[in-house]
C-alpha cells in the first residue's frame, strides 16, 4: 500500500446506530477504499463514539476539498461530529526542545533517519550548545536559544519565532524547561512532553529520587500532551520496569532512561499517524 495514497479521518460524536454504516457508505459512494477503521463507545447507550478510519485517495471521485465539504454536509452534520481528515502526502513538520540529556532526542533521530517516523523534523532547539554537534551529524539545523530567569519571556520569544509557521508538532525530549501558558496556548495539543514518572506519581523535579525514597517496586515513564498544569496533561503511552531495594538513584536513571526512550517514540509516532484523539484530560489511542 502506497503511504502517500491513504488518507485519515477521525470522528469524535455522541454514539447512536448508524455511525458506521454512513460513514463507510459515504466513502464506497466516492469511490475510496476502506483500509483500516477502529472505533470505541464509552457507552453504546447515551456515550460518546470514537473512529480512526483510513482510505484510500486515488480514485476519488471528488476533490479532497469537495470531500470534505460533501463529508459535513451529508454525514457529519447529521451525527453531530467533530472530525477532521488528514493526508499522508502531507508530511507533518516537528521541530524538538531538548536540554542536555540526549538519549530521549537521539532515538526520534534515528528512527527519522530509518524512516521509522515519517515526518519532517525542521529543527532541534535546545538551552545548551552541548548537542549541536550530534544533531547537525544528522543534517538538522540546531539552534542555541539559552532560557535564563531574568528574560525568560523574551528567550520564549525566540524559539516562537523560530518556530513560527514551522512546526505542527513539538517534542519536549528531554527540554528541562517549563513553557510558558502564553507559549503552550499557542500551540493547543501539539506538544509532547516526555517525564521521566509513571505519572501521576511523582510529578515535577527528581521523580527517580522520590521514587528511591519512597521504594517502589516499579518505575516508569510517561509520554504526554502539555497543559499548562505541569505534568497533568492527556497522557498518551506509558510503560514501566520493575525495580528493588538493590537499586540505587543512579540505577533507576539508567533503566528509566530505556523506557523514557521506547515510550516518547511511541507517542510521536502515534500522533504522526493520526492515531491520537483527546478527549477531555483523557486520549483514546488506536495504537496499531
Amino acid at each position: 500500500m502506497d503511504s502517500d495514497t491513504t488518507a485519515r479521518l477521525l470522528i469524535t460524536c455522541p454514539d447512536r446506530p448508524g455511525i458506521v454504516a454512513a460513514v463507510s457508505g459515504f466513502f464506497y459512494s466516492h469511490g475510496s477504499n476502506i483500509t483500516a477503521l477502529d472505533q470505541h463507545s464509552t457507552d453504546p447507550l447515551g456515550g460518546d463514539f470514537f473512529m480512526r478510519l483510513e482510505f484510500q485517495t486515488p480514485y476519488l471521485d471528488l476533490s479532497k476539498p469537495a470531500l470534505e465539504k460533501a463529508f459535513e454536509e451529508v454525514v457529519a452534520s447529521r451525527f453531530h461530529m467533530n472530525w477532521r481528515i488528514s493526508y499522508a502526502s502531507q508530511i507533518k513538520r516537528v521541530a524538538i526542545l531538548v536540554s542536555k540529556y540526549d538519549h530521549a532526542l537521539m532515538e526520534l533521530l534515528w528512527r527519522w533517519k530509518q524512516s521509522q517516523l515519517r515526518c519532517e523534523i525542521g529543527m532541534v532547539i535546545s538551552n545548551h550548545p552541548d548537542l549541536q554537534e550530534a544533531v547537525e551529524s544528522f543534517g538538522i539545523p540546531y539552534h542555541h536559544v539559552a532560557v535564563r530567569a531574568e528574560s525568560k519571556e523574551e528567550d520564549e520569544r525566540r524559539i516562537l519565532e523560530l518556530l513560527e509557521g514551522k512546526a505542527d508538532l513539538i517534542v519536549l525530549a528531554r527540554y528541562m524547561q517549563i513553557l510558558t501558558p502564553q507559549f503552550i496556548a499557542r500551540y493547543p495539543n501539539v506538544i509532547i512532553n516526555i517525564h521521566h514518572s509513571f505519572l501521576p506519581a511523582f510529578a515535577g523535579a527528581d521523580p527517580y529520587r522520590q521514587a528511591y525514597e519512597r521504594g517502589v517496586k516499579l518505575i516508569g515513564a510517561t509520554a504526554h500532551y502539555v497543559t499548562e498544569e505541569l505534568d497533568a496533561g492527556p497522557i498518551i503511552e506509558q510503560d514501566v520496569a520493575r525495580v528493588s531495594h538493590r537499586h540505587s538513584v543512579h540505577d533507576l536513571k539508567e533503566i528509566g532512561r530505556d523506557l523514557e526512550r521506547k515510550v516518547l517514540a511511541r507517542a510521536v509516532q502515534w500522533h504522526l499517524e493520526d492515531r491520537t484523539i483527546i478527549y477531555g484530560n483523557k486520549t483514546i489511542v488506536f495504537a496499531p
